[in-house]
């Protein structure tokens, strides 16, 4: 199995898991947030990653979260399931139930907080592959996991029967272009491309799409990967003109948010938006100031995401 057995490709959305006040699970705002992001076009979808805060989830909740989605959007896009855990048995039983509720592939950072050498992480994958047949995205995550996966490892991890793409969420931009030339003909790659250099990335070297936390910039990132798939490239760098001038003002070059945690913006913008955003749940807390809304709310109208 490699990248020529999935359809991967294009804008993919990291799904947030909306959280009432009280913490609890809104399972409403769920589906309805499932359902719109499939109405703005989205070429995939990631359920349980950084974004949907695996981390504060029990396993009977990811469990749950991940059947709400295969059973919302099932047959329209590819769906995802995040397995992240601190060891490949742990994952292997959230990524054995992805595959008996027909999810179309797992994804997992390495093992975060104890950072594992290469050859550890070469393992861990390894043995999580014994759980499931399933296609495997491997996420590379060091602001999360402490742990950078390098060219030399990826090609490693490429070797391995199922893992068929990577997700590579690295703030090192020379050390993505070179794992991307190691692996793009093996794996499908998922990076940072919506811009004038990812562009010329892509149409030169390769590469397969985009996966971003929440759908604050769905509009634009689902209009540059049609236009990049049809050869539109004065509309695609026009696009990604606007999708950098947004994203610049919303999250840091180390991946942190300007207006507060990630996961807690992602949700203010998507309530500002009249999204189904909800809450964030503990350790994170809400973005609630005004003022602090407010300017979270001018950057979205300036770039015409609310009125």
């Amino acid at each position: 199995m490699d990248r020529h057995d999935v359809n991967w490709e294009g804008y993919w959305i990291a799904t947030t898991t909306p959280f009432k006040k009280d913490g609890s699970l809104d399972q409403s705002a769920l589906r309805d947030g499932l359902r719109l992001y499939a109405e703005i076009g989205i070429q995939g979808l990631l359920i349980n990653g950084t974004s949907g805060e695996w981390f504060s989830q029990s396993v009977t909740e990811r469990q749950l979260v991940a059947e709400i989605a295969v059973e919302e959007l099932r047959g329209t896009v590819p769906i995802v399931i995040g397995c992240t855990t601190f060891t490949a048995s742990e994952s292997g039983v959230l990524a054995k139930h992805a595959e008996d509720i027909g999810a179309d592939g797992v994804l997992s950072t390495p093992p975060p907080y104890c950072v594992p050498s290469p050859r550890e992480i070469v393992r861990f994958f390894s043995d999580l592959s014994e759980y499931v047949t399933l296609p495997i995205m491997v996420y590379n995550w060091a602001r999360g996991t402490n742990v950078e996966i390098d060219y030399e490892t990826a090609i490693q991890l490429a070797k391995i029967p199922n893992v068929v793409a990577l997700k590579d969420s690295t703030a090192n931009h020379d050390q993505m272009i070179k794992t991307l030339e190691c692996v793009v003909g093996d794996v499908r790659v998922f990076a940072p491309f919506i811009s004038k250099q990812g562009h010329a990335v892509l149409t030169n070297i390769g590469g397969d799409g985009n996966i971003d936390g929440g759908p604050t910039a769905a509009s634009l990132g689902v209009g540059f990967y049609q236009n990049v798939q049809r050869a539109n490239n004065d509309a695609a760098l026009s696009i990604a003109k606007e999708y950098g001038d947004l994203m610049t003002r919303l999250i840091r070059p180390d991946w942190s948010g300007v207006f507060g945690t990630p996961q807690a913006q992602y949700k203010a913008c998507m309530n500002l938006m009249g999204q189904p955003g909800g809450y964030p749940r503990l350790p994170l807390l809400p973005i609630d100031e005004a003022d602090t809304l407010k300017r979270l709310g001018d950057v979205l109208a300036s770039s015409g995401l609310i009125t």
